[in-house]
């Protein structure tokens, strides 16, 4: 069964920086799409970016364009989160995500697994 965790979370002051790592277990990794999602209490898990397959197609929310760089290193079943001139507003819990099918969209209907998260706190 497909696993994927996340690491990289941390306490980070406003203008600073973090890069997320998600480590799927499974040896057909560049067969999905990937993607990062992310939650705040009390409100809906919303997408963040996606990556296909081979890094051909890439989107991102209109709240992190600009700051935020999705990669991935299907070599290591990787996928990256660099997260930069981080803001109040994007504290929240961060999910690697797995797709469906082909599929790069910040749906949460979209998504097939999950990781746990990693916490993402952006604070003075």
């Amino acid at each position: 069964q497909l696993q994927l965790v996340e690491t990289g979370g941390g306490l980070v002051q406003p203008g600073g920086s973090l890069r997320l790592s998600c480590v799927a277990s499974t040896f057909a990794f560049d067969d999905y799409v990937m993607g990062w999602f992310r939650q705040v209490p009390g409100k809906e898990r919303e997408g963040v970016s996606c990556i296909s397959f081979h890094g051909g197609i890439i989107r991102y929310a209109d709240s992190v364009k600009g700051r935020f760089i999705i990669s991935r290193d299907n070599g290591k079943n990787t996928v990256y989160l660099q997260m930069n001139n981080l803001q109040a507003g994007d504290t929240a819990l961060y999910y690697c995500a797995r797709y469906r099918e082909n599929i790069c969209s910040n749906e949460v209907r979209d998504v097939a697994d999950w990781g746990r998260g990693t916490q993402v706190t952006v604070s003075s």
